[in-house]
């Protein structure tokens, strides 16, 4: 068995329009792809993220909430790779969203960081 790489991460929102204006006009990913599909009353949005990976949004009527963040057994966090951490920190809160300060991965020496998207799902930026 090969895998090549991470096709998709999906991720179930709770307010549908305000993840989607956090996800492309904040965060800036391009829209792939909008589906409404009316027999489950949800949305699925397609987002690019880099050439190769992508996202999908998801909406669905009253979702369960996240046990516990971010040490909840399951997907810890999202991380993505920037080139210029104190750029993208300062661009986020610039926003108006609250970022940890930035840390040294003490394996790595890079730089990283945490921010939450609109319903707290712990999203990590690290330092290329």
């Amino acid at each position: 068995m090969k895998i090549n790489g991470i096709h998709h991460i999906a991720i179930i929102c709770s307010e549908y329009e305000r993840s989607k204006k956090f996800y492309v006009e904040v965060l800036g990913f391009p829209i792939i792809q909008e589906t409404f599909r009316a027999e489950r009353n949800s949305y699925k949005l397609d987002l690019r993220v880099g050439e190769n990976t992508q996202i999908e949004l998801f909406s669905f009527p009253n979702p369960p909430q996240r046990p516990s963040t971010p040490e909840a057994c399951g997907l810890r966090h999202l991380a993505f790779a920037v080139d210029d951490i104190e750029q993208t920190v300062s661009y986020l809160e610039l926003q108006g969203i609250e970022v940890e300060n930035i840390r040294i991965d003490e394996i790595t020496d890079k730089k990283f960081t945490f921010f939450k998207d609109p319903d707290n799902l712990p999203l990590e930026i690290y330092e290329s």
